[in-house]
């Protein structure tokens, strides 16, 4: 059965992290990376209104450059920043238009739904506006991109059938992650009989400078092969797949990924066996186990982020980035309202009620010294 996106190549060009040069958009090196992009077939383009400098990036190095039906554009709407009213967040498709040029939208995307910013797109009834502007003729295809529970998933979907595709965060990192859940939102969105855009297959580039036992065996698998390359060739592997996005920032970027992409036709069996080892070796890396079941945030006096707060930690094992880490435990903990581990007063209420049995003050001082100190 054919399904929305079917004949999309599985590279999509993410426009976040495009390159700079002297504090701004790189557009000279912008344009290049679009015509190698498009030279080699592939023709998804993903930007966002809240992606400074993007979407006019994009309408400079794409747009005024090539056949409006030669790529597919797509945008997103965060009606939670800074809008009070609905016509203040309808707003957004309207700036988006003229800054990108695009005279239209293939895919229109309400922008990270989940937890406090789901309600917002349903107090201000966006889902209705979205289908009027479809009739419209300015958006081709509804959407939405999604960081939060498969649960809370399944209850969007269910509501509005009417989405036509969701972009999920999805990485053979993630994959059974119980922070993440990559898995079981892919899962719920098949469920749906709803296609998928994936966002994040490597994880922020993460996954380009893997743990060293992780980088190995994909070394001693494909000495040639970037180590990044595994991380979009496992999401495109994936079925009911619009395209996989990568957030190049170089020529160098995308020719190595058009190198693996540009013909793939899927995962041999031999290659599937070589993530999954390295899967296990990932698992293998001792982290604090939890689970963020946030039973201990219901009865800390304190409100601290706990599960948020050990989710960074977890990322500075991995990964050995300290900045990284930092901009999880600020969106985690900070961003969700809840207290740092600075602020903890060691009452032990929450291992009380840990099913983990974890030591949470002892990492929890331990966060306060490698990450927050």
């Amino acid at each position: 059965m054919a399904y929305l996106g079917e004949n999309i190549k599985k590279l999509g060009f993410g426009l976040m992290r495009l390159p700079q040069k002297d504090d701004k958009i790189d557009i000279e090196e912008t344009k290049k990376m679009v015509d190698m992009f498009m030279g080699a077939g592939f023709t998804y383009f993903d930007t966002a209104w809240a992606y400074a400098g993007s979407e006019d990036a994009i309408r400079r190095a794409l747009v005024e450059r090539y056949p409006r039906e030669s790529y597919q554009l797509a945008t997103k709407n965060a009606a939670w920043i800074n809008c009070k009213t609905r016509e203040e967040a309808a707003s957004q498709l309207e700036t988006s238009l003229k800054q990108s040029g695009a005279g239209y939208f293939d895919f229109y995307l309400l922008h990270n739904l989940g937890e406090s910013r789901t309600k917002v797109f349903e107090d201000f009834d966006m889902w209705s506006w979205l289908q009027e502007k479809k009739a419209e003729g300015l958006i081709k295809h509804i959407g939405f991109s999604f960081h939060a529970t498969p649960e809370e998933l399944d209850e969007i979907l269910t509501r509005h059938p009417e989405a036509e595709f969701v972009q999920l965060q999805i990485n053979y990192a993630d994959w059974d992650n119980p922070a993440i859940q990559s898995r079981a939102c892919y899962e719920v969105a098949r469920r749906h009989k709803k296609p998928v855009v994936i966002m994040e297959p490597v994880k922020g580039g993460m996954l380009a400078t893997p743990p060293e036992p992780v980088e190995k065996i994909f070394k001693e698998a494909e000495p040639d092969s970037s180590v990044a390359s595994w991380g979009i060739r496992f999401a495109a592997d994936l079925e009911g797949v619009i395209t996989v996005l990568s957030g190049m920032s170089s020529t160098e970027q995308m020719r190595d990924n058009i190198s693996y992409m540009e013909n793939f036709t899927g995962l041999t069996e031999a290659q599937r066996k070589v993530i999954s080892r390295a899967q296990k070796a990932l698992a293998e890396i001792p982290l604090i186990p939890c689970t963020t079941c946030n039973y201990c945030a219901k009865v800390c006096p304190k409100d601290i982020g706990v599960s948020g707060t050990f989710t960074a930690m977890n990322y500075l094992t991995l990964y050995g980035s300290r900045e990284s880490a930092l901009h999880q435990e600020n969106w985690l903990v900070s961003g969700h309202g809840r207290q740092r581990a600075t602020e903890c007063i060691k009452c032990g209420q929450c291992e009380e009620v840990c099913p983990q049995h974890i030591a949470i003050r002892h990492y929890l001082d331990e966060a306060c010294k490698k990450l927050l100190s």
